[in-house]
């Protein structure tokens, strides 16, 4: 069992088709419905799922009915809602029922029961569409069960053997019956005197468009593959993008070719109704063995054209032989496949015919999945890695899968291995597809970047690559025996949406959603925009309270987007109270730092302790505050590295802003002076050395104070107040490059620690020496020093 690209493609085009408008057939058919109709197809239906001789391709039609009355009983099921939540407001507000034994008044009472006659007919077109609806479901669910079952039993058919000596000459004689039928009906076209004279005519524009074709087919690709190859060196700008497009001209000018050799053809009427049904396929087979060819030209392409598939140049021409190779077999065995059908052969006939052309196609795609394995295993290990284990099993299950396909086709399974073989090459030819189309992608953002060397590190071409391999999913499941009603069936489940407590979310709830609050966004994104840029500088704000404000309004502006969005979607919040409290409680225990921080982050936003811009200290960290955020403020330190910092540390710890109001700030710079030193004259050299420096203020002016008296020196201190703080060790260190010029010029010196070290122990006997020592110890009062180092 095997699936024709082109039906395929034919199933993908009427797939969007019925997508974009079933909507619109729901829409017209809402309003009435004809359940007489569905009455007749229902018992239609039933009676062929109970058949015994049931065909699957009329259940498959009358399935698209069933489906089809589904989609407009599910939106019957609106009928009436306006009028159904009017009614039962208005019972509502009648207040509740009385209970048994009590009484209400008796127009209230009237009333009520009027309300609810209404509401009863009201709901009688819901109630209907939905038991509608749930039939329809289960008749889908029992067709689509029985065509399974009969999918399976013919893929698992054992047929006959095409090995059977017996039916090779039984094929061989209807092979030559074929050939020499076509062949009768072109000599009875030339026996035919009458007809000759009707197309005598037409011979000339006939002929002339057979040649026209058979130079397009044979000659157009040369003269594509100039093009591409001038375009792809001459252009600088986005050579990828018009190197693709103009490559698609090696499919459609060869296949524009055949239909114009069969147009002529078709005109001189040369043929019968076997020639003219061949040479009406040769249309598509050619077009299928171009498309290869072009697929393998991208993704293997010969000189210094960029590689798509990563295989080294050497190996290229082997790669792209195999894949043109394997289109050809495809194209054969589908020609071949269509002919035996329309000319009715027997199953050992098309056995015996179809197996050469297995054997073909097995070993053309055994050859090239062997090239792409070895292609991946030697990069891998020329760049030191190892090989992507995804694409190995994979290429390793093909292998596998080539090599089972004849043996299995042998054994008389030709359909077991016709539906193993040919979508492996489907899947791979779909795979080559969308590494093109994913590099085109890329290409064409290159193309209109600013940037074009990082496109392929850039996230929106990576973000399309993703949707492109969900689109191409449909396709890869029609590959494998998928019928299109499975691909309706799943996406009207997911029309369908999900049902999460008494609410359903639909699709459509959910692109309301995302429009709703994008739009909601976008607007918060203007206004802060607007503030920033036109309305808070023209206020008397800083820069830190700019930033809250602009930073407060998007707050406030997202989740106004959120609300307004979850409103558009349908939700029900009433029903999320419950969760809401069950999530306070653990807000309240696990989540208790990060509501303290964004409490936090929130209390700096509007007190504005800090801004951006100042100089801080906190827990030991000093820096310029950078940003603030919600949650944590960024500070930047002196040695340009980032500290984050919790807004609770900020708002509950000790903080120090040293820019906070102004800069205005204090330098203090010591020093030491000699014992013997004037001070007074030290204190008049260090002032003038302070008033000298441009950024000290002199209101107040600078102050010299006199510390004390060190181990080595007389201790000064220098106090200033300069004009911005944040130079502070600037002036430091133009003050100490002063004061040692300075103390130079006037000859004070500037001690260094001295230490006078006595040696104890009696280790150590120095002989004595007559000197005045313990005089001058005596007279400063220290202790004397025996010759055995004792302590007197």
């Amino acid at each position: 069992m095997t699936t024709n690209p082109w039906t395929v493609l034919r199933r993908l085009l009427w797939a969007a088709v019925f997508s974009l408008l079933a909507p619109l057939a729901v829409l017209a058919q809402a309003d009435k419905v004809d359940y007489d109709a569905w009455k007749a197809l229902a018992s239609k239906v039933e009676k062929q799922i109970d058949s015994p001789d049931r065909d699957a391709a009329a259940l498959d039609a009358l399935r698209a009915q069933v489906s089809d009355f589904r989609t407009t009983f599910q939106s019957a099921q609106d009928a009436n809602s306006e009028r159904i939540d009017t009614l039962t407001a208005q019972i509502s507000a009648l207040g509740e029922k009385p209970a048994e034994g009590e009484t209400e008044p008796q127009t209230i009472a009237k009333r009520r029961a009027d309300l609810n006659k209404q509401l009863q007919e009201a709901e009688v077109p819901r109630l209907q569409a939905e038991e509608a609806y749930r039939q329809a479901d289960g008749l889908i669910t029992e067709i689509d069960r029985v065509v399974r079952r009969q999918q399976a039993e013919q893929l698992f058919s054992l047929g006959p053997t095409p090995l059977n000596p017996a039916l090779w000459t039984e094929a061989g004689g209807t092979a030559i019956t074929y050939g020499l039928a076509l062949v009768q009906e072109v000599r009875d076209t030339f026996a035919d005197g009458a007809r000759l004279s009707s197309i005598r005519e037409d011979v000339l524009p006939a002929i002339l468009f057979i040649i026209f074709g058979v130079l397009l087919l044979t000659r157009a690709p040369d003269w594509i593959e100039a093009l591409v190859n001038q375009v792809w060196h001459r252009i600088k700008r986005g050579p990828g993008v018009w190197s693709l497009l103009i490559s698609v001209g090696k499919v459609i000018l060869p296949v524009l070719g055949v239909v114009m050799m069969v147009s002529g053809l078709q005109v001189l009427q040369l043929t019968g109704d076997r020639g003219k049904a061949l040479l009406s396929d040769m249309r598509i087979y050619v077009g299928l063995a171009m498309f290869a060819g072009w697929l393998s030209g991208l993704l293997f392409p010969s000189g210094d054209f960029r590689a798509i598939a990563a295989i080294p140049q050497h190996k290229r021409a082997k790669a792209r032989r195999g894949g043109v190779i394997l289109g050809l077999c495809v194209a054969m065995y589908l020609l071949l496949n269509d002919v035996a059908t329309r000319e009715d052969f027997s199953t050992g006939v098309t056995a015996v015919l179809m197996f050469p052309m297995i054997i073909l196609t097995a070993f053309a795609l055994l050859h090239l999945v062997n090239t792409l394995r070895r292609s991946l295993i030697r990069n891998a290990e020329a760049a030191g890695n190892a090989a992507p284990n995804l694409a190995m099993i994979v290429l390793r299950l093909m292998a596998f899968g080539a090599l089972l396909s004849p043996v299995i086709a042998a054994i008389g399974y030709r359909n077991a291995a016709e539906g193993l073989l040919y979508p492996m090459v489907g899947s791979l030819a779909l795979y080559g597809v969308y590494a093109v189309l994913q590099q085109f992608i890329r290409d064409l953002y290159a193309m209109f970047s600013s940037n074009p060397d990082k496109a392929d590190d850039a996230l929106l071409p990576v973000l399309l690559g993703y949707l492109l391999a969900l689109g191409l999913l449909p396709a890869l499941a029609l590959i494998w025996g998928a019928r299109i009603s499975d691909l309706t069936e799943l996406w009207a489940r997911f029309r369908a949406g999900y049902t999460i407590g008494d609410t359903n979310i639909s699709p459509t709830d959910f692109i309301s959603f995302a429009v709703v609050f994008v739009i909601g966004y976008g607007i918060t994104r203007l206004l802060q925009r607007a503030l920033q840029t036109s309305i808070l500088p023209k206020t008397r704000l800083d820069l830190g309270g700019r930033n809250a404000m602009v930073s407060g309004m998007g707050y406030v502006g997202i989740f106004i987007a959120a609300m307004a969005a979850v409103g558009a979607a349908g939700i029900d919040l009433s029903n999320l109270a419950i969760v809401a409290g069950a999530l306070s409680v653990g807000i309240g225990f696990g989540l208790q730092n990060i509501v303290s921080n964004f409490v936090s982050g929130i209390i700096l936003l509007i007190e504005r302790p800090i801004s951006e811009g100042d100089w801080i200290e906190v827990g030991g960290e000093m820096g310029y505050v950078r940003a603030i955020s919600v949650r944590s403020t960024r500070i930047e330190t002196f040695d340009r590295t980032d500290v984050i910092v919790p807004n609770s540390d900020l708002v509950s710890g000790k903080v120090t802003n040293w820019t906070r109001g102004n800069t205005i700030g204090r330098v203090i710079v010591s020093v030491g002076v000699a014992y013997g030193t004037d001070s007074r004259r030290v204190e008049k050299i260090l002032m003038e050395i302070a008033k000298e420096h441009p950024m000290v203020l002199l209101q107040p002016p600078p102050f010299i104070y006199f510390k004390g008296f060190g181990d080595s020196s007389l201790d000064f201190e220098v106090r200033a107040i300069i004009r911005d703080v944040n130079w502070v060790l600037n002036v430091s260190s133009d003050f100490n490059h002063s004061i040692v010029k300075r103390f130079a010029e006037e000859g004070i010196e500037i001690p260094f620690p001295q230490r006078d070290v006595w040696v104890h122990g009696s280790a150590i006997h120095p002989t004595p020496v007559p000197t005045a020592e313990p005089v001058r110890q005596a007279a400063a009062g220290l202790p004397d020093v025996s010759a055995d180092g004792a302590d007197e």
